[in-house]
């Protein structure tokens, strides 16, 4: 009874945590596509892109569609890692430090640990 308390304690963790991320990174790319487009379009862009994997994680999460939840965290986990690849062989599509830069060393490798933390919580808990 105790696991199971505390594994839906980590999976509303999880989801809230994605929440915030779908909120911060619509405002985020929001503000920087409109007031900031001409320094670095392709990060906002992508961050755009980003808030919609989050909002869909999140649903996913906060619905107990697991499945879904497992595409939409390998999704993001991949794009990650491409985006994080192609900043490190292709320095000058992201000049400017942005949340994709090296992937996310800027921001704590946050935008790399979350997929995997979710992931993995993910494989441990019953359907």
């Amino acid at each position: 009874m105790g696991q199971e308390r505390a594994g839906r304690g980590v999976g509303n963790l999880v989801v809230a945590i994605y929440g915030v991320f779908a909120i911060s990174a619509t405002v985020r790319a929001t503000y920087q596509l409109i007031r900031r487009y001409d320094e670095a379009p392709l990060a906002y862009w992508l961050s755009l892109f980003s808030a919609l994997v989050y909002l869909v994680a999140t649903l996913a999460l906060a619905r107990n569609k697991a499945a879904l939840a497992k595409y939409t965290l390998t999704f993001e986990l991949i794009g990650v890692l491409t985006i994080g690849l192609l900043s490190v062989l292709v320095p000058s599509l992201f000049a400017h430090p942005t949340v994709w830069s090296f992937f996310g060393v800027g921001y704590g490798f946050i935008p790399l640990a979350l997929p995997i933390f979710g992931l993995w919580w993910l494989s441990g808990r019953k359907s």
